[in-house]
């Protein structure tokens, strides 16, 4: 799976020392304490920068669901607060995909492209989600197709908030009603991994999607590192932060 354009580049400031990686907390109201780890964390951290790899929402039905008070604005003020200090980048996943630049400016977060380069400390790091490298899964990247479709999202978007509700609610019941059926999910594609790693001239893919954190060897030439989900309320609980400075990177546990 070669891409089909260059890939957007972002180049960290020669200020930066600290930077991390979080992805896949599917924060959602029913569970609050994931929520405040969050918070907790978004609120401490060291970082100079805060890259969010998608699925920072469970569901996201369109910015104007974080215009009132609510659950989706009191992210917006973890996000706003967090990026007077340091700066935030967000990538959308897929369940969050419709988080726009509306939402993302009152947020002060900047929007990046999926996949893109970080260029720190005179290496190249290609981050993504991870979805669209999950060729095996056909049914998903069929779906991913047809909602990755401007001309679907200008459809969708132009529905009432709570017909949008409505329908994210269906498709998250079929998503959990698949689950049951299958004992896994396809993982990322390693071929297609380092196709885009020799694109981008980097030597290692971090990603969220998979829910299977870990490091794993592509080949002679090629690493990636997948970020973990969060869940506060697991046992052990599941908050972790991957962190980049000069000595490379490292996983910190929160709990």
């Amino acid at each position: 799976m070669q891409p089909d354009r260059p890939f957007p580049e972002v180049e960290a400031p020669a200020a930066w020392r600290t930077i991390d990686f979080i992805s896949d907390l599917h924060l959602q109201p029913a569970e609050p304490a994931t929520f405040e780890a969050w918070r907790r964390y978004m609120g401490g951290t060291p970082a100079d920068a805060v890259f969010i790899l998608g699925d920072l929402f469970e569901v996201w039905v369109g910015d104007d669901a974080a215009a009132t008070a609510g659950f989706a604005a009191e992210c917006a003020q973890v996000i706003r607060s967090a990026a007077a200090r340091a700066a935030v980048f967000f990538m959308p996943g897929n369940r969050d995909f419709l988080v726009g630049q509306r939402f993302l400016k009152t947020c002060r977060a900047k929007l990046l492209a999926d996949p893109s380069v970080l260029q720190f400390d005179g290496r190249r790091w290609l981050l993504t989600h991870g979805d669209a490298l999950c060729l095996a899964d056909a049914e998903y990247m069929e779906f991913r197709a047809q909602v990755r479709d401007p001309a679907w999202q200008r459809q969708f978007l132009a529905k009432p908030l709570a017909s949008r509700e409505a329908i994210a609610r269906a498709l998250r019941q079929q998503s959990e009603d698949r689950k049951r059926r299958e004992a896994e999910y396809a993982d990322v594609d390693g071929a297609a991994a380092l196709a885009w790693l020799d694109a981008a001239r980097a030597q290692t893919l971090v990603h969220g999607h998979t829910h299977r954190p870990g490091d794993h060897l592509l080949g002679p030439r090629g690493w990636r590192a997948v970020l973990s989900d969060w869940d506060a309320q697991a046992d052990p609980p599941r908050q972790q932060v991957l962190r980049l400075t000069a000595a490379g990177l490292q996983r910190i546990n929160l709990n």
